[in-house]
């Protein structure tokens, strides 16, 4: 391949239109983040970030290296403020000369240009977009295009839209999945006639299609497919009767093949107890695994973290099929192949018989060996074992997890059965290698580097910064910020057990001068911070506005051994409660904090937190909570989660064990809270209803305490329209500027209407 013209980098192309973007964020800085500012150590023209600019932050995504491994196709998504929606382009880089050859293919302003993927010969790609949307053709199209230039051309004019596509290996055909929604059938064309071949249709399941793939030896497509459609259901959402019906009766889904050659379409499974939801097929396409939950409307409650799925072996030679695991409760992640086909590995919990939090475990077994027993693997390592991608000759698995404050590449050596730890970076990094190519993606961040693509020539240069080549520079604005130093730490908690977490300096920080403190609280519980861009509720915006925030792991978290992460069942918030106000009393004994300018604010498992921390301590002026519970007995059965509950709840239903639940719901103990507390949550959250913030609002205002209630629209856990996660960010700073550092206004709407100059919306580029 030849491309002469590369030479339109992103990173040009972003700072030519940073103008309007840096100047509605000083004009946002100048208003609504107005206040005395640490003076700042830093080279001159640097400014403090706003939350403006968190909303202007750029991602790539859909990576496609060329087969031959020397190309690569990704896709740039930017906000746009005036319509509240994003865009996405497509651009080409050199997997070898790096980001300085990036080029930008598509320039499709008011369109979207998604999924790219190259034809097996590297010559052409195809794409999706909506370019070519109208009364008459709706949706997304097939696109192709050469990389080396000239106009794309559409060729497909399917009726509701493509969804997805796939190009077979032996690079003869393209497969596509066209139709309304829930309706969705596949087709193909010849690749060497795709201007002018009319599509062949594949299948015609009346439930459609929903997951699909084409076998590595491009003989068969297998599919999953819906056995029936509910007509009188589909008919009563078009007629607009919308009500959601709880763990509504679906249809159960079934495995599928069809045939490349005759199209000859066999149904695979024919189990009526369970309901295949996905699958993945061995590299010699001999075998394919997959995932089935039961098929009772309330054994099936997906949003439990897979609950009740259990793994299936498929012998595509005879069509039989296996159970690999039979459990009520545990799930296990889809079924991984070995390169060359004669081993399955899959990650799941430590206890294949019941539900917990604790470490994932590895489980490998001959694929052929029908029957046999699993061997789990990385028992001695205290984390979670997952299986990402193996070694070429088969012998180690590699998998990311987290390491303390910060994320890592693992080394699993199947024989041996050791883990290693290959990477030691100060950042968050997650390595994958692409399947076709066999090319190491690196996606790295850490405080002062955005989300960013490198390449590794091999696993054995990963731990090698250096040896990396730069892929993307999406985010060059970012070098225009002043950004707090941030550091991870450690201190001892009430029961002398070691905590760690980050802490934040605000900008300019000098030595021994005390700062306000923001206590930032991570959900999960098993989630943890780490030294990424710009964690914990925008941090650096806090930094850059003079607060120092603590970022604490505390007793729940992830990344620090089994112990810690389940040192809270049965006792839910006392552990990470002296965690945290440990934490925060080292960094006053430290002289970086003031203890009386300090305030704590999380959303989820964070909210839950600073609902405690609000009935059980009034050392911190201000509190906001996000989606957090105050009453665990309502919140059970309120909740899409109910088996993780019982877990950290002491295992049991409220109804046999009401103390259990009682005893740690902050509502129990709400005539203790004094602090001012703002509280926001989505009015149709799934995970943490509203209601629990409606009662936790009601109290406080009856018992005298300054409170807000902010309810966003919506149906998810988070805020999901991106001018409602402004006001949260600025209401939330408001509020702890007038009762942490007695300065403001609480929150006035002026503030966020100063960022639509001439009263329209200022559209970012």
């Amino acid at each position: 391949m030849n491309f002469s013209s590369v030479s339109d980098s992103v990173e040009r192309y972003s700072l030519r239109t940073e103008g309007i973007a840096v100047a509605l964020t000083m004009l946002v800085a100048s208003t609504f983040l107005a206040r005395p500012v640490v003076a700042q150590n830093t080279d001159a023209g640097l400014r403090p970030m706003t939350f403006l600019d968190l909303q202007n932050q750029r991602s790539f995504g859909a990576t496609a290296p060329s087969p031959d491994g020397a190309w690569m196709l990704y896709t740039v998504t930017r906000p746009n403020w005036e319509t509240a929606r994003s865009q996405s382009d497509i651009y080409l880089v050199s997997m070898k000369e790096g980001v300085s050859t990036t080029r930008r293919l598509t320039y499709t302003d008011e369109k979207n240009e998604t999924s790219p993927e190259w034809t097996r010969d590297g010559k052409q790609f195809a794409f999706l977009s909506n370019r070519d949307s109208s009364s008459t053709l709706s949706g997304n199209q097939v696109f192709v295009m050469h990389p080396d230039g000239g106009e794309a051309r559409r060729v497909t004019s399917a009726a509701g839209g493509v969804g997805d596509f796939e190009f077979s290996r032996d690079g003869k055909w393209i497969v596509y999945r066209a139709g309304k929604n829930g309706e969705e059938q596949l087709y193909r064309m010849p690749v060497a006639r795709l201007d002018s071949a009319s599509p062949e249709q594949l299948t015609r399941h009346v439930g459609g299609v929903a997951v699909w793939h084409i076998t590595p030896d491009s003989k068969r497509v297998y599919l999953v497919s819906p056995d029936t459609l509910d007509i009188d259901d589909k008919m009563r959402r078009e007629k607009k009767f919308t009500v959601d019906i709880r763990n509504q009766e679906t249809p159960r889904a079934s495995l599928w093949s069809v045939s490349m050659d005759d199209r000859a379409v066999v149904r695979l499974t024919t189990d009526s107890t369970v309901s295949v939801t996905n699958f993945r097929i061995s590299p010699d396409s001999r075998w394919v695994g997959f995932n089935a939950v039961s098929a009772n409307r309330y054994d099936r409650n997906i949003t439990e973290q897979g609950i009740n799925a259990d793994l299936f072996l498929l012998d595509a030679t005879s069509n039989s099929v296996e159970r690999l695991t039979n459990n009520k409760e545990v799930s296990e992640s889809t079924i991984s192949f070995s390169p060359d086909s004669k081993w399955l590995a899959f990650s799941s919990s430590d206890d294949l018989t019941r539900y917990s939090m604790s470490n994932s475990r590895a489980y490998l077994r001959a694929v052929s060996d029908r029957g046999g027993n699993m061997r789990k693997l990385g028992s001695k390592y205290d984390g979670d074992v997952g299986v990402d991608f193996w070694s070429a000759d088969g012998s180690t698995i590699y998998f990311n997890d987290g390491y303390r404050a910060t994320n890592q590449l693992f080394a699993l050596d199947i024989k041996s059965d050791a883990v290693r730890k290959i990477t030691s970076f100060p950042a968050s990094l997650s390595v994958n290698r692409d399947e076709d190519s066999g090319t190491l993606l690196v996606n790295y961040a850490d405080p002062r580097t955005p989300n960013t693509l490198f390449s590794a020539s091999s696993v054995d240069r990963i731990a090698d910064k250096a040896s990396w080549t730069k892929l993307t520079d999406v985010n060059p604005q970012t070098r225009g910020f002043a950004l707090g130093e941030e550091r991870e730490i450690m201190w001892k908690s009430k029961d002398g057990k070691t905590v760690g977490g980050i802490l934040v300096l605000p900008v300019g920080y000098q030595q021994g001068q005390k700062y306000p403190l923001i206590v930032a609280i991570h959900g999960g519980p098993a989630s943890a911070d780490v030294l990424g861009f710009n964690g914990g509720y925008g941090a650096q915006v806090y930094a850059g506005a003079g607060y120092a925030v603590l970022k604490p792991n505390y007793r729940g978290s992830t990344n620090y051994g089994n112990a810690h992460k389940t040192d809270i069942v049965g006792n839910y918030f006392e552990p990470g409660f002296n965690d945290i106000m440990t934490g925060v009393d080292t960094l006053i004994a430290q002289g970086i904090v003031d203890g009386s300018k300090m305030g704590v604010l999380g959303w989820s498992a964070g909210g839950h937190w600073s609902n405690w921390i609000l009935t059980h301590t009034d050392r911190f002026k201000a509190i906001s909570s996000g989606a957090g519970t105050s009453n665990w007995v309502s919140m059970y059965a309120q909740s899409d989660v109910q088996r993780n509950r019982q877990f950290y709840l002491g295992d049991s239903l409220p109804y046999n064990n009401f103390d259990a639940y009682w005893e740690q719901s902050p509502i129990k103990y709400i005539t203790n809270a004094k602090t001012p507390t703002m509280i926001h949550v989505v009015s149709g959250d799934p995970r943490v209803p509203s209601p629990q913030s409606v009662e936790l609002h009601m109290a406080l205002k009856k018992l005298g305490v300054p409170t807000e209630l902010y309810m966003y629209p919506g149906s998810s856990h988070g805020i999901p329209d991106p001018r409602n996660r402004l006001v949260k960010s600025v209401s939330e700073m408001a509020w702890m500027d007038y009762w942490v550092r007695g300065k403001g206004e609480k929150f006035s709407w002026k503030t966020v209407l100063a960022t639509l100059p001439d009263g329209k919306a200022a559209r970012i580029q």
